[in-house]
């Protein structure tokens, strides 16, 4: 029976869509017949090679075509739509926690709906609806974030009860249900025919397509992709898209310049029935249960039903797999508690005879995002791949966004939360992803609280200070692989109930924190900040100052020892980078920038800088480890230790200094803190810092000197109105949207990137204005916490999300940052946003659903700050993003 069925579901479903699809195109020059595997040579160049041609490699080429670009060759190394495309379960859903994905989801919705209309192939789309299952509050919490962020996307949803589960879809038990979230726009479609709708639509644009083609590896030259090298022969190309699934690892690898693509394969399985009885609806709404860890979806008056199971199972980890996904061997004592799980949820199915379980390969990413983008190594290289098992759902958004990209440099999203280029090489561990994905699988159905942690990798990047720190209750979380300290747990305290208390509410570790940031303000506190990346630039003339000075916004050409807070803009004034640079002599400088920069900052500056030898750019993160001393008495410990004036009219703010500290030359010591209070930041040679942490904890003891986390620094940092890149800012914020215009020297006497946009905006005003939140009605230990995300309303109409918010210990209030925009009641259309209309309005802050009552600030508390500050002292650290 097992094999019969595996015929049906692949000879009559796909291969009769694969025959139509070949016979719609058969005037095609693309076109091959199964007598004749290859009567078409493959074209000597092209414009564009995508390799795969699955719903990724096909969504690519569709969008290609539809913006333009016509020289586009797709290969398939088996038949199209073969890989994972084939067996993916088909439910398009949008009910995703992050903001791109969503976008890229309800996109994905729109485009499958009219795709048959358009191609004339039938693609299976059906709107049935989806409902999301919560046994417990907290996921009950969960949901209604969620559909916060869909009602204000204008995509409907609603939080029902379980009496309204039951008139949706009469077949679920309800006696453990809390509440459920329902999305009546959700779909489903066949993934083999929307991918070969897309290939439909893309070959009558001029798309070649040529399957049973492989790609052995991809050329580059002077860091730019040459072309393409086949089982068939060699294609000259100036871009190539790697959409090889679960193969795009490997395919990253063959070249002589890898291109890194953290992803691997589980097993992923799911079970399919005959029809029931009376034969189900096939109208009825998809049902998510992922308390219960399973999806369930009407198929052919039966159902399709899988799940991601506790224990997953990766494969193909040294590498070896099929050309085309042939089924897997049935596992069913793996399957059990997934079965056991729907029996639980339909008793009804108890009788139901099981045609197949189905077991496939999916891709899974270290972080559970997929991963678009161009390679920082190799120019006009991209990549679409690593779905974590919702392809369908992204597959035409993100061929979109790739689309764009290619074509117009950005995509018209900030889809920084996908970018390739948020990993480094050492994620590209084979034992790391395999480790990794084993974890992943299963979260993706764990309940996510803010603040979760990633529990394998870690310990990958250290300070030399980690054992010290660790010893002392250091709590870690890991940002760019690197560890970095949350909170320190004081000696007595119950350890283990601290680790495993996660929730939407006041978090157990509210007081240490608490502590922590009172320190900082009285006292001095010492925080571990070794993960920031730190460049150094240098020439042997002015070809540092001159190329700095067009790559970033602010005057770099300041007296030696001055350090200048900057944005490294793109052409529309957005920052691709928000940092420090010091100047260190009159031709070299050092530049600070968040952790997660590290990749993406050296490919930009990589690309614009000019080819010169004389010009030399130098990677030094891992040589320096940088100790952050916060509070009024920073000053009188250094200044003991190094035997040198340290006050405000020896050592001025925003000023850098070569001095020793303790036994040690050559530390690096800059007057900023990266949280508005006062203290300095020591750039340590990493054989000096456990000396030198020992000198400042010693010392410190009669100043009352403690350690910090980033905990303390976040919430520091967002009552003085901090914005950090990768959270409140990114490619589409400008300086001018954030009250940073003070950084921008838009007469520095030299034309510099992104200043055009920036001269405009100043002449026309701004369309969003980062705005501080305090709440007002807000009861810190009984409400829910906003995290980040948040929907804003003004005078009851939704303006913005939050970017970033923490608890203020000093105004007792929690804080949100956030964008206001302007939007016509009428046409929606966006509109200038005036100081007046920030500061005219009524605000509240809705937290999964109920909304608090807010007052809306454009400046800082000055009431705040201890002592009069530099304008200029608004700095950056590249915080871990929510």
């Amino acid at each position: 029976a097992a094999g019969m069925f595996l015929r049906l579901l692949s000879d009559i479903q796909w291969r009769a869509a694969h025959l139509k699809w070949r016979r719609m195109t058969s005037s095609q020059r693309s076109t091959s017949t199964a007598a004749e595997p290859h009567p078409v040579s493959l074209p000597a160049q092209a414009q564009v090679v995508i390799c795969g041609g699955g719903i990724m490699g096909t969504s690519v080429a569709y969008h290609l075509s539809k913006m333009g670009w016509k020289d586009i060759v797709l290969l398939e190394q088996g038949r199209l739509a073969a890989g994972t495309t084939r067996f993916c379960a088909g439910i398009v859903s949008t009910a995703r926690p992050v903001s791109i994905e969503l976008k890229m989801a309800h996109y994905s919705n729109k485009l499958y709906q009219q795709l048959e209309q358009e191609t004339g192939v039938q693609t299976g789309y059906m709107k049935t609806g989806s409902i999301s299952l919560a046994q417990t509050q907290d996921r009950l919490i969960s949901l209604k974030r969620i559909a916060s962020s869909l009602n204000v996307m204008g995509i409907p949803c609603e939080i029902i009860s379980p009496k309204k589960v039951v008139q949706l879809h009469p077949l679920i038990n309800i006696h453990d249900l809390v509440g459920a979230m329902y999305v009546p726009e959700d779909a489903l479609v066949s993934s083999a025919n929307v991918s070969l709708a897309l290939a439909t639509a893309a070959s009558r644009n001029g798309v070649q397509i040529h399957e049973r083609t492989s790609v052995s590896h991809v050329t580059v030259q002077k860091g730019r992709v040459t072309g393409v090298e086949t089982d068939r022969g060699r294609i000259q190309c100036e871009y190539f898209v790697n959409c090889a699934g679960q193969w795009a690892y490997e395919l990253g690898h063959s070249g002589e310049e890898p291109v890194h693509i953290p992803l691997h394969a589980c097993e992923h399985f799911y079970l399919l029935t005959h029809p029931l009885k009376e034969p189900l609806s096939s109208s009825l709404p998809t049902v998510v249960d992922p308390d219960g860890r399973i999806y369930i979806r009407n198929w052919q008056g039966g159902i399709l039903s899988g799940g991601f199971e506790k224990n997953p199972k990766p494969l193909f980890t040294e590498g070896r797999n099929q050309l085309e996904i042939q089924n897997l061997q049935e596992d069913w004592d793996h399957f059990g508690p997934l079965l056991s799980a729907l029996l639980r949820r339909m008793p009804g199915l108890e009788a139901l005879q099981i045609l197949q379980l189905v077991n496939c390969p999916e891709s899974f990413t270290p972080d559970m995002r997929c991963i678009m983008g161009e390679s920082p190594t190799a120019r006009g290289y991209f990549v679409l791949a690593g779905m974590n098992s919702a392809g369908i759902s992204y597959g035409g958004g993100a061929g979109k966004y790739l689309a764009e990209w290619m074509v117009n440099g950005y995509p018209s999203e900030n889809v920084w939360p996908l970018d390739l280029k948020r990993f480094g090489t050492l994620q590209s561990s084979r034992t790391f992803l395999r480790h990794r994905v084993m974890e992943v699988m299963p979260l993706m159905c764990d309940l996510k609280v803010p603040r979760w942690d990633f529990q394998t990798g870690r310990q990958l990047r250290t300070s030399p200070l980690y054992d010290r720190l660790d010893a002392q209750g250091a709590r870690w979380m890991e940002k760019h692989g690197f560890e970095r300290v949350k909170y320190f747990v004081p000696p007595g305290k119950d350890l283990l109930d601290l680790d495993h208390s996660k929730t939407f509410y006041k978090p157990d570790w509210f007081d240490i924190v608490g502590s922590e940031v009172k320190c900082c303000k009285e006292a001095v506190c010492v925080i571990d900040m070794s993960s920031f990346t730190k460049f150094e630039i240098s020439s042997t003339g002015d070809q540092a100052l001159e190329s700095l000075q067009y790559l970033f916004s602010n005057d770099l050409d300041v007296p030696v020892g001055h350090v200048v807070h900057t944005g490294m803009l793109n052409e529309k004034g957005g920052y691709e980078n928000d940092c420090s640079i010091a100047r260190l002599s009159k031709r070299s400088f050092f530049m600070i920038s968040p952790t997660d920069q590290q990749v993406h900052c050296w490919a930009w500056l990589k690309k614009r800088l000019p080819d010169d030898s004389n010009l030399v750019m130098e990677d030094v993160t891992w040589k320096y480890t940088a100790l952050n001393l916060i509070g009024p008495r920073a000053v009188d410990v250094l200044s003991e230790l190094s035997y040198a004036p340290m006050t405000a009219e020896h050592f001025p703010s925003l000023f850098c200094k070569e001095m020793s500290v303790g036994y040690a030359n050559g530390i690096r010591v800059m007057s900023i803190t990266h949280t508005g209070e006062p203290g300095f930041v020591l750039y340590i040679p990493i054989e000096y810092a456990l000396h030198v942490y020992n000198e400042v904890m010693n010392m410190g003891q009669k100043y009352g000197i403690r350690n910090a986390g980033y905990y303390a620094l976040r919430s520091l940092r967002i009552e003085k109105f901090f914005a950090f890149w990768g959270q409140d800012l990114d490619a589409f914020t400008t300086p001018m949207e954030c009250g940073r215009e003070f950084q921008v020297k838009l007469e520095k006497g030299m034309q510099f990137l992104g200043q055009e946009a920036l001269l405009e905006q100043k002449q026309n005003g701004v369309y969003k204005r980062f705005t501080m939140f305090i709440l007002e009605d807000h009861d810190t230990d009984l409400d829910l916490w906003p995290w980040w995300g948040e929907p804003i309303f003004r005078n009851g109409r939704y303006v913005g999300k939050t970017t970033s918010s923490a608890y203020s210990y000093t105004l007792e209030r929690h804080v949100c940052l956030g964008f206001v925009h302007h939007f016509d009641e009428k046409t929606g259309e966006e509109l200038v946003v005036t100081t007046d209309f920030i500061n005219q309005g009524e605000y509240e802050i809705d937290i999964a659903g109920q909304r608090f009552q807010a007052k809306a600030k454009l400046y800082p508390f000055s009431s705040l700050f201890t002592q009069r500050r530099r304008k200029d002292e608004v700095e950056l650290s590249g915080y871990q993003r929510e």
